[in-house]
Protein backbone atom coordinates (compact mmCIF):
# COMPACT_ATOMS: atom_id res chain seq x y z
CA UNK A 1 0.00 0.00 0.00
CA UNK A 2 2.71 2.30 1.01
CA UNK A 3 4.17 2.21 -2.41
CA UNK A 4 1.08 3.03 -4.14
CA UNK A 5 1.07 6.36 -2.69
CA UNK A 6 4.18 7.46 -2.98
CA UNK A 7 4.80 9.58 -5.77
CA UNK A 8 8.06 9.57 -7.77
CA UNK A 9 9.51 12.59 -9.65
CA UNK A 10 13.30 13.77 -10.53
CA UNK A 11 12.51 16.60 -8.72
CA UNK A 12 10.19 16.80 -5.92
CA UNK A 13 10.21 20.69 -5.87
CA UNK A 14 6.66 22.37 -4.51
CA UNK A 15 6.97 25.73 -7.16
CA UNK A 16 4.32 28.01 -8.68
CA UNK A 17 3.60 26.95 -12.37
CA UNK A 18 5.26 23.14 -11.96
CA UNK A 19 3.38 20.11 -11.75
CA UNK A 20 3.62 19.18 -7.98
CA UNK A 21 4.64 15.74 -7.69
CA UNK A 22 3.71 15.06 -4.31
CA UNK A 23 0.38 13.39 -3.07
CA UNK A 24 -0.47 11.79 0.30
CA UNK A 25 3.51 10.68 0.73
CA UNK A 26 4.64 12.57 3.64
CA UNK A 27 6.42 15.80 2.51
CA UNK A 28 10.06 15.41 3.56
CA UNK A 29 11.59 18.30 5.97
CA UNK A 30 14.12 18.86 3.67
CA UNK A 31 11.11 19.84 0.73
CA UNK A 32 9.17 21.98 3.55
CA UNK A 33 8.42 25.57 3.26
CA UNK A 34 6.32 28.79 3.72
CA UNK A 35 4.60 30.05 6.71
CA UNK A 36 1.44 30.62 8.76
CA UNK A 37 0.43 33.47 6.65
CA UNK A 38 -0.14 31.38 3.22
CA UNK A 39 -2.66 30.00 5.50
CA UNK A 40 -4.63 33.59 5.66
CA UNK A 41 -4.65 33.88 1.85
CA UNK A 42 -5.33 30.44 0.91
CA UNK A 43 -8.62 30.59 3.64
CA UNK A 44 -9.27 34.20 2.96
CA UNK A 45 -9.22 33.84 -0.86
CA UNK A 46 -11.31 30.28 -1.27
CA UNK A 47 -14.02 31.85 0.95
CA UNK A 48 -14.25 35.36 -1.16
CA UNK A 49 -17.14 33.43 -2.96
CA UNK A 50 -20.80 34.35 -3.35
CA UNK A 51 -22.50 31.34 -1.48
CA UNK A 52 -22.04 33.42 1.46
CA UNK A 53 -24.01 36.16 0.18
CA UNK A 54 -26.53 33.17 -0.98
CA UNK A 55 -26.59 32.12 3.19
CA UNK A 56 -27.01 35.26 4.69
CA UNK A 57 -30.10 36.25 2.62
CA UNK A 58 -31.79 32.59 3.43
CA UNK A 59 -30.72 33.65 7.21
CA UNK A 60 -33.13 36.89 6.44
CA UNK A 61 -35.48 34.63 4.87
CA UNK A 62 -36.01 32.07 7.78
CA UNK A 63 -37.06 35.04 10.33
CA UNK A 64 -34.22 36.74 11.96
CA UNK A 65 -33.76 40.57 11.54
CA UNK A 66 -30.86 41.78 10.41
CA UNK A 67 -29.39 42.10 14.10
CA UNK A 68 -30.22 38.57 14.57
CA UNK A 69 -28.91 37.13 11.39
CA UNK A 70 -25.73 39.10 11.68
CA UNK A 71 -25.00 37.31 14.55
CA UNK A 72 -25.80 34.30 13.28
CA UNK A 73 -23.41 34.91 10.53
CA UNK A 74 -20.12 35.96 13.10
CA UNK A 75 -20.91 32.96 15.22
CA UNK A 76 -20.82 30.96 12.37
CA UNK A 77 -17.59 32.60 11.44
CA UNK A 78 -15.50 31.53 14.46
CA UNK A 79 -16.63 27.76 13.14
CA UNK A 80 -13.07 28.33 11.16
CA UNK A 81 -11.27 28.27 14.04
CA UNK A 82 -11.95 24.28 14.62
CA UNK A 83 -11.20 24.38 10.74
CA UNK A 84 -8.02 25.68 11.24
CA UNK A 85 -6.90 23.85 13.98
CA UNK A 86 -7.78 20.78 12.09
CA UNK A 87 -5.05 21.16 10.11
CA UNK A 88 -2.28 20.81 12.44
CA UNK A 89 -2.23 17.36 11.85
CA UNK A 90 -1.04 17.83 8.69
CA UNK A 91 2.38 19.66 9.73
CA UNK A 92 2.89 16.70 12.65
CA UNK A 93 2.30 13.76 9.43
CA UNK A 94 3.13 15.68 6.55
CA UNK A 95 0.30 13.91 4.37
CA UNK A 96 -3.11 14.90 3.92
CA UNK A 97 -6.31 15.01 6.10
CA UNK A 98 -8.15 11.91 4.68
CA UNK A 99 -5.29 9.64 5.79
CA UNK A 100 -4.60 11.23 9.46
CA UNK A 101 -7.86 10.16 9.88
CA UNK A 102 -7.33 6.63 8.91
CA UNK A 103 -6.35 6.68 13.18
CA UNK A 104 -9.27 7.66 14.37
CA UNK A 105 -11.64 4.83 11.83
CA UNK A 106 -8.99 2.70 11.04
CA UNK A 107 -7.66 1.96 7.46
CA UNK A 108 -10.69 0.20 6.40
CA UNK A 109 -13.10 1.83 8.28
CA UNK A 110 -12.28 5.55 6.87
CA UNK A 111 -13.19 4.48 3.40
CA UNK A 112 -17.06 5.33 3.47
CA UNK A 113 -16.02 8.56 4.58
CA UNK A 114 -13.35 9.22 2.21
CA UNK A 115 -16.10 7.93 -0.62
CA UNK A 116 -18.69 10.42 0.43
CA UNK A 117 -16.09 13.36 0.80
CA UNK A 118 -14.92 12.73 -2.96
CA UNK A 119 -18.81 12.78 -3.82
CA UNK A 120 -19.20 16.46 -1.47
CA UNK A 121 -16.10 17.85 -3.07
CA UNK A 122 -17.26 17.17 -6.69
CA UNK A 123 -20.47 17.99 -5.99
CA UNK A 124 -19.79 21.16 -4.58
CA UNK A 125 -17.35 21.77 -7.51
CA UNK A 126 -20.42 21.18 -10.07
CA UNK A 127 -22.62 23.51 -8.13
CA UNK A 128 -19.84 26.58 -8.20
CA UNK A 129 -19.01 25.95 -12.09
CA UNK A 130 -22.58 26.24 -12.63
CA UNK A 131 -23.12 29.46 -10.61
CA UNK A 132 -19.46 31.12 -12.00
CA UNK A 133 -20.70 29.56 -15.78
CA UNK A 134 -24.19 31.36 -15.76
CA UNK A 135 -22.57 34.74 -13.96
CA UNK A 136 -19.77 34.64 -17.00
CA UNK A 137 -22.53 33.92 -19.44
CA UNK A 138 -24.64 37.45 -18.38
CA UNK A 139 -21.28 39.39 -18.40
CA UNK A 140 -20.43 37.97 -22.34
CA UNK A 141 -23.90 38.82 -23.12
CA UNK A 142 -23.80 42.45 -21.41
CA UNK A 143 -20.20 42.97 -23.15
CA UNK A 144 -21.93 42.21 -26.60
CA UNK A 145 -20.88 38.54 -27.25
CA UNK A 146 -25.19 37.82 -27.41
CA UNK A 147 -26.42 34.82 -25.61
CA UNK A 148 -27.52 31.10 -26.10
CA UNK A 149 -25.90 27.43 -26.76
CA UNK A 150 -22.18 28.79 -28.05
CA UNK A 151 -21.83 31.44 -25.52
CA UNK A 152 -22.81 29.43 -22.26
CA UNK A 153 -20.40 26.74 -23.87
CA UNK A 154 -17.89 28.94 -23.97
CA UNK A 155 -18.49 30.46 -20.67
CA UNK A 156 -18.10 27.11 -19.09
CA UNK A 157 -14.93 25.92 -20.82
CA UNK A 158 -13.40 28.79 -19.10
CA UNK A 159 -14.85 28.62 -15.80
CA UNK A 160 -13.80 25.05 -16.04
CA UNK A 161 -10.18 25.69 -17.60
CA UNK A 162 -9.94 28.30 -14.65
CA UNK A 163 -10.33 25.72 -12.21
CA UNK A 164 -8.39 22.92 -13.63
CA UNK A 165 -5.35 24.26 -14.68
CA UNK A 166 -4.46 25.88 -11.28
CA UNK A 167 -5.60 22.72 -9.82
CA UNK A 168 -3.37 20.47 -12.03
CA UNK A 169 -0.40 22.60 -11.28
CA UNK A 170 -0.91 21.68 -7.09
CA UNK A 171 -0.15 23.02 -4.11
CA UNK A 172 2.33 25.94 -4.96
CA UNK A 173 0.61 27.28 -7.69
CA UNK A 174 -3.11 27.01 -5.55
CA UNK A 175 -1.75 28.96 -2.85
CA UNK A 176 -0.30 31.77 -5.28
CA UNK A 177 -3.66 32.00 -7.07
CA UNK A 178 -5.78 32.48 -4.10
CA UNK A 179 -3.52 34.82 -2.32
CA UNK A 180 -3.39 37.20 -6.01
CA UNK A 181 -7.35 36.63 -7.14
CA UNK A 182 -8.27 37.46 -3.13
CA UNK A 183 -6.70 40.85 -3.46
CA UNK A 184 -8.83 41.35 -6.43
CA UNK A 185 -12.18 39.60 -5.28
CA UNK A 186 -11.80 41.74 -1.58
CA UNK A 187 -11.53 45.07 -3.76
CA UNK A 188 -14.83 44.18 -5.73
CA UNK A 189 -16.30 42.82 -2.98
CA UNK A 190 -15.77 45.75 -0.44
CA UNK A 191 -17.38 48.05 -3.03
CA UNK A 192 -20.36 45.38 -2.96
CA UNK A 193 -20.48 45.83 0.60
CA UNK A 194 -20.61 50.24 0.64
CA UNK A 195 -23.43 50.19 -2.44
CA UNK A 196 -25.51 47.07 0.01
CA UNK A 197 -24.80 47.85 3.54
CA UNK A 198 -26.48 51.69 4.11
CA UNK A 199 -29.52 50.69 3.07
CA UNK A 200 -30.36 47.78 5.07
CA UNK A 201 -33.13 47.51 7.21
CA UNK A 202 -32.01 46.99 11.00
CA UNK A 203 -35.62 47.27 11.85
CA UNK A 204 -37.42 44.32 14.12
CA UNK A 205 -38.99 41.98 12.26
CA UNK A 206 -43.07 41.75 12.97
CA UNK A 207 -42.58 38.19 14.85
CA UNK A 208 -40.04 35.86 16.71
CA UNK A 209 -38.06 33.71 14.00
CA UNK A 210 -38.61 30.77 17.24
CA UNK A 211 -36.25 28.24 17.52
CA UNK A 212 -36.79 26.24 14.01
CA UNK A 213 -35.66 29.85 12.35
CA UNK A 214 -32.50 29.61 14.38
CA UNK A 215 -31.57 26.54 13.95
CA UNK A 216 -31.94 26.50 10.25
CA UNK A 217 -30.30 29.53 10.39
CA UNK A 218 -27.03 28.01 11.76
CA UNK A 219 -26.79 24.97 9.65
CA UNK A 220 -26.82 27.00 6.35
CA UNK A 221 -23.85 29.43 7.75
CA UNK A 222 -21.98 26.48 9.38
CA UNK A 223 -22.70 23.72 6.37
CA UNK A 224 -19.91 25.24 4.02
CA UNK A 225 -17.48 25.67 7.45
CA UNK A 226 -18.04 21.94 7.70
CA UNK A 227 -17.55 20.98 4.26
CA UNK A 228 -14.14 22.06 5.07
CA UNK A 229 -13.27 19.62 7.87
CA UNK A 230 -11.90 16.73 5.23
CA UNK A 231 -9.35 18.86 3.73
CA UNK A 232 -7.09 21.69 6.08
CA UNK A 233 -4.18 19.01 6.50
CA UNK A 234 -4.11 18.93 2.71
CA UNK A 235 -2.86 22.92 2.90
CA UNK A 236 -0.76 22.56 6.12
CA UNK A 237 1.85 19.49 5.46
CA UNK A 238 4.64 21.53 3.73
CA UNK A 239 4.90 23.82 5.86
CA UNK A 240 8.04 22.92 8.06
CA UNK A 241 7.88 21.44 11.46
CA UNK A 242 8.66 24.27 13.47
CA UNK A 243 6.02 26.56 12.29
CA UNK A 244 3.65 27.57 15.57
CA UNK A 245 0.42 25.42 15.57
CA UNK A 246 -0.79 28.75 17.43
CA UNK A 247 0.09 30.87 14.60
CA UNK A 248 -1.33 28.19 11.82
CA UNK A 249 -5.04 28.26 13.85
CA UNK A 250 -5.34 31.90 13.66
CA UNK A 251 -4.12 32.54 10.65
CA UNK A 252 -6.35 29.66 8.84
CA UNK A 253 -9.47 31.06 11.32
CA UNK A 254 -8.98 34.56 10.20
CA UNK A 255 -8.66 34.49 6.86
CA UNK A 256 -11.85 32.09 6.82
CA UNK A 257 -13.62 33.86 9.03
CA UNK A 258 -12.85 37.51 7.74
CA UNK A 259 -14.11 36.98 4.14
CA UNK A 260 -17.00 34.32 5.08
CA UNK A 261 -18.44 36.92 7.81
CA UNK A 262 -18.27 40.12 5.23
CA UNK A 263 -20.23 38.24 2.50
CA UNK A 264 -22.09 37.01 4.95
CA UNK A 265 -23.46 40.39 6.20
CA UNK A 266 -23.71 41.71 3.27
CA UNK A 267 -26.30 38.91 2.17
CA UNK A 268 -28.30 39.70 5.56
CA UNK A 269 -28.13 43.52 4.09
CA UNK A 270 -29.30 42.66 0.97
CA UNK A 271 -32.37 40.46 1.75
CA UNK A 272 -33.75 43.33 3.90
CA UNK A 273 -34.32 45.47 0.73
CA UNK A 274 -34.65 43.25 -1.87
CA UNK A 275 -35.90 39.46 -3.07
CA UNK A 276 -32.97 37.04 -2.89
CA UNK A 277 -35.03 34.36 -4.83
CA UNK A 278 -32.59 34.59 -7.04
CA UNK A 279 -29.63 36.12 -5.61
CA UNK A 280 -27.60 37.22 -8.19
CA UNK A 281 -30.46 39.13 -9.77
CA UNK A 282 -31.58 40.64 -6.11
CA UNK A 283 -27.91 42.00 -5.55
CA UNK A 284 -27.46 43.22 -8.99
CA UNK A 285 -30.37 45.18 -8.74
CA UNK A 286 -29.26 46.94 -5.60
CA UNK A 287 -26.27 47.81 -7.83
CA UNK A 288 -25.52 50.81 -9.88
CA UNK A 289 -25.52 49.53 -13.56
CA UNK A 290 -21.82 50.11 -14.15
CA UNK A 291 -20.74 47.99 -11.71
CA UNK A 292 -23.24 45.08 -12.73
CA UNK A 293 -20.65 43.40 -15.12
CA UNK A 294 -18.03 43.73 -12.24
CA UNK A 295 -20.39 42.17 -10.01
CA UNK A 296 -20.80 39.33 -12.39
CA UNK A 297 -17.54 38.90 -12.93
CA UNK A 298 -16.99 38.92 -8.82
CA UNK A 299 -19.29 35.95 -8.72
CA UNK A 300 -17.25 34.02 -11.31
CA UNK A 301 -13.90 34.67 -9.63
CA UNK A 302 -15.75 33.64 -6.28
CA UNK A 303 -17.00 30.42 -7.56
CA UNK A 304 -13.48 29.58 -9.35
CA UNK A 305 -11.55 30.28 -6.45
CA UNK A 306 -13.68 28.20 -4.01
CA UNK A 307 -13.62 24.95 -6.41
CA UNK A 308 -9.77 25.08 -6.96
CA UNK A 309 -9.17 24.19 -3.38
CA UNK A 310 -11.99 21.23 -3.42
CA UNK A 311 -10.85 19.84 -6.83
CA UNK A 312 -7.59 19.65 -5.33
CA UNK A 313 -8.27 18.23 -2.43
CA UNK A 314 -10.14 15.85 -4.33
CA UNK A 315 -7.08 14.33 -6.20
CA UNK A 316 -5.36 13.82 -3.12
CA UNK A 317 -9.18 12.11 -2.25
CA UNK A 318 -8.80 9.23 -5.18
CA UNK A 319 -5.39 8.22 -3.70
CA UNK A 320 -6.58 7.74 -0.23
CA UNK A 321 -9.26 5.68 -2.05
CA UNK A 322 -6.57 3.41 -3.50
CA UNK A 323 -6.58 4.89 -7.00
CA UNK A 324 -2.89 3.78 -7.94
CA UNK A 325 -2.14 7.19 -9.95
CA UNK A 326 -0.06 10.33 -9.61
CA UNK A 327 -1.90 13.09 -8.14
CA UNK A 328 -2.02 14.69 -11.38
CA UNK A 329 -3.48 11.73 -13.42
CA UNK A 330 -6.29 11.69 -10.41
CA UNK A 331 -7.55 14.96 -10.83
CA UNK A 332 -8.27 14.80 -14.74
CA UNK A 333 -10.80 12.10 -12.91
CA UNK A 334 -12.19 14.44 -10.54
CA UNK A 335 -12.34 17.12 -13.56
CA UNK A 336 -14.40 15.00 -16.09
CA UNK A 337 -17.05 14.10 -13.42
CA UNK A 338 -16.84 18.00 -12.60
CA UNK A 339 -17.17 18.80 -16.25
CA UNK A 340 -20.05 16.05 -17.18
CA UNK A 341 -22.08 17.40 -13.95
CA UNK A 342 -21.65 20.83 -15.25
CA UNK A 343 -23.00 19.92 -18.66
CA UNK A 344 -25.75 18.26 -17.64
CA UNK A 345 -26.80 21.10 -15.32
CA UNK A 346 -26.71 23.62 -17.77
CA UNK A 347 -27.84 21.64 -21.26
CA UNK A 348 -29.98 18.86 -20.23
CA UNK A 349 -31.68 19.12 -17.40
CA UNK A 350 -31.97 21.75 -13.87
CA UNK A 351 -30.51 19.45 -11.48
CA UNK A 352 -28.52 21.63 -9.38
CA UNK A 353 -31.69 22.41 -7.03
CA UNK A 354 -31.72 18.71 -6.18
CA UNK A 355 -27.96 18.35 -6.07
CA UNK A 356 -27.94 20.93 -3.47
CA UNK A 357 -30.34 19.44 -1.32
CA UNK A 358 -28.77 16.06 -1.46
CA UNK A 359 -25.28 17.66 -0.42
CA UNK A 360 -26.82 19.12 2.49
CA UNK A 361 -28.01 16.07 3.43
CA UNK A 362 -24.69 14.66 3.53
CA UNK A 363 -24.28 16.94 6.56
CA UNK A 364 -26.00 14.18 8.95
CA UNK A 365 -22.81 12.49 8.03
CA UNK A 366 -19.94 15.01 7.84
CA UNK A 367 -20.85 16.42 11.19
CA UNK A 368 -20.39 13.62 13.38
CA UNK A 369 -17.38 12.75 11.33
CA UNK A 370 -15.57 15.75 12.09
CA UNK A 371 -16.87 15.54 15.77
CA UNK A 372 -14.74 12.19 15.95
CA UNK A 373 -11.81 13.37 13.84
CA UNK A 374 -10.95 16.45 16.20
CA UNK A 375 -11.66 14.83 19.23
CA UNK A 376 -9.30 12.01 18.34
CA UNK A 377 -6.80 14.53 17.07
CA UNK A 378 -7.19 16.00 21.01
CA UNK A 379 -6.86 12.43 22.62
CA UNK A 380 -3.74 12.08 21.08
CA UNK A 381 -2.53 15.74 21.04
CA UNK A 382 -1.51 15.67 17.46
CA UNK A 383 0.73 13.34 17.72
CA UNK A 384 0.64 10.17 15.42
CA UNK A 385 2.72 7.57 14.18
CA UNK A 386 3.36 9.20 10.33
CA UNK A 387 4.57 5.99 9.25
CA UNK A 388 1.57 3.94 10.28
CA UNK A 389 -0.83 5.92 8.48
CA UNK A 390 0.47 4.59 5.02
CA UNK A 391 1.27 0.84 6.50
CA UNK A 392 -1.78 -0.62 6.12
CA UNK A 393 -1.99 -3.99 7.96
CA UNK A 394 1.15 -3.81 8.84
CA UNK A 395 0.53 -0.86 10.71
CA UNK A 396 -0.65 0.58 14.15
CA UNK A 397 -3.74 1.75 13.00
CA UNK A 398 -5.28 -1.35 11.11
CA UNK A 399 -6.90 -2.00 14.92
CA UNK A 400 -9.55 -4.92 14.32
CA UNK A 401 -9.26 -6.18 10.59
CA UNK A 402 -8.85 -2.64 9.48
CA UNK A 403 -11.29 -1.09 11.55
CA UNK A 404 -11.85 1.30 14.84
CA UNK A 405 -14.51 -0.01 17.03
CA UNK A 406 -14.75 3.18 19.20
CA UNK A 407 -14.27 5.82 16.59
CA UNK A 408 -16.58 3.76 14.22
CA UNK A 409 -19.36 3.37 17.54
CA UNK A 410 -19.14 7.34 18.05
CA UNK A 411 -19.47 7.87 14.34
CA UNK A 412 -22.57 6.05 14.35
CA UNK A 413 -24.14 7.53 17.43
CA UNK A 414 -23.46 11.03 16.25
CA UNK A 415 -25.42 9.85 13.09
CA UNK A 416 -27.47 8.77 14.32
CA UNK A 417 -28.39 11.85 16.84
CA UNK A 418 -28.14 14.03 13.23
CA UNK A 419 -30.36 12.05 11.55
CA UNK A 420 -33.23 11.94 14.09
CA UNK A 421 -33.29 16.13 14.51
CA UNK A 422 -32.57 17.07 10.74
CA UNK A 423 -34.42 18.81 8.87
CA UNK A 424 -34.06 19.01 5.26
CA UNK A 425 -35.80 19.07 1.72
CA UNK A 426 -35.18 15.28 1.40
CA UNK A 427 -35.72 14.03 5.05
CA UNK A 428 -37.24 15.52 8.19
CA UNK A 429 -36.18 13.76 11.43
CA UNK A 430 -38.79 12.23 14.02
CA UNK A 431 -37.26 14.53 16.48
CA UNK A 432 -37.83 17.60 14.71
CA UNK A 433 -41.32 18.01 15.36
CA UNK A 434 -41.14 17.57 19.22
CA UNK A 435 -38.55 19.90 19.04
CA UNK A 436 -40.33 22.46 17.56
CA UNK A 437 -39.13 22.07 14.38
CA UNK A 438 -35.32 22.97 15.62
CA UNK A 439 -32.31 21.13 13.16
CA UNK A 440 -29.77 20.22 16.10
CA UNK A 441 -28.23 18.24 12.98
CA UNK A 442 -24.96 19.94 13.68
CA UNK A 443 -24.85 19.23 17.08
CA UNK A 444 -24.15 15.65 15.93
CA UNK A 445 -20.74 16.77 16.14
CA UNK A 446 -20.59 16.92 19.33
CA UNK A 447 -22.47 13.93 20.49
CA UNK A 448 -19.66 11.74 18.13
CA UNK A 449 -16.68 13.64 20.01
CA UNK A 450 -17.94 13.05 23.69
CA UNK A 451 -18.66 9.54 22.55
CA UNK A 452 -15.04 8.50 21.33
CA UNK A 453 -13.99 10.10 23.83
CA UNK A 454 -15.36 7.91 26.42
CA UNK A 455 -14.84 4.80 24.61
CA UNK A 456 -11.45 5.28 23.71
CA UNK A 457 -9.72 7.32 26.04
CA UNK A 458 -8.46 4.21 28.36
CA UNK A 459 -7.10 2.56 24.69
CA UNK A 460 -2.95 2.38 25.17
CA UNK A 461 -2.69 4.70 21.82
CA UNK A 462 -4.14 7.52 23.31
CA UNK A 463 -1.68 7.75 26.58
CA UNK A 464 0.51 10.63 27.01
CA UNK A 465 3.83 10.69 25.40
CA UNK A 466 6.29 9.82 28.01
Amino acid sequence: MRQQEQEQGSADVDEVFRVETHGIDPIPDAERHGSAKDLFWLWFGSNLTFTYVINGALAVAFGLSFWQATAVVVISGLSFFAISAAGLSGIRTGTATLVISRAAFGVRGNFPAGVLNWVVSIGYTIVNTVVGTLALEVFLAEVGLGGGTAVRALALTVTLALTFAVAMWGHATVQFAERWMAYVLAAGFGVLLLFVLPGADTSAPAAAPGLSGWSLAFVVMLAGPFSYLPMPADYTRYLPRTTSLKSITWMGALGGFVSSVALGVAGVAAATQTDMTDAVAGAESLLPGWFQPLFLALVLGGSVTNSIITLYSSSLNLQVLGIPWSRARAIVISAAVTAAGSLAALFLTDFTTSLLSFLSLLIIVFAPWGGVFLADMLMRRCRYDAEALHSGSEGAYWYRSGYHPAGLAALLAGITFSALTCDSALWTGPLVAPLGGADLTLLGAVVSGLAHWALARRAPSYAPAA
